[in-house]
């Protein structure tokens, strides 16, 4: 994984791991197992997706949507 993507997931995956906290009222710990254990995660992840040049908050859209169907769509 080249430098650029690495930092734009670990930029992602932080505002995610926030808004989770916030939105659930989950602890640090928590939040992290929610979202690392999630597809989204896989997904933003992998390169070849490009999912992490979207913004954070479209990515925790994606998320949501993964939690509440239980799957991505």
């Amino acid at each position: 994984m080249n430098k650029r993507a690495s930092y734009l997931i670990e930029g992602i995956t932080k505002d995610i791991i926030a808004y989770i906290m916030e939105d659930e009222g989950v602890d640090l710990s928590t939040a992290i197992t929610q979202f690392h254990n999630s597809e989204t995660f896989t997904k933003l992840s992998d390169e070849n997706t490009g999912l992490y040049i979207e913004s954070s908050a479209y990515v925790y859209e994606i998320f949501k949507d993964e939690m509440k169907y239980g799957r991505l769509r």
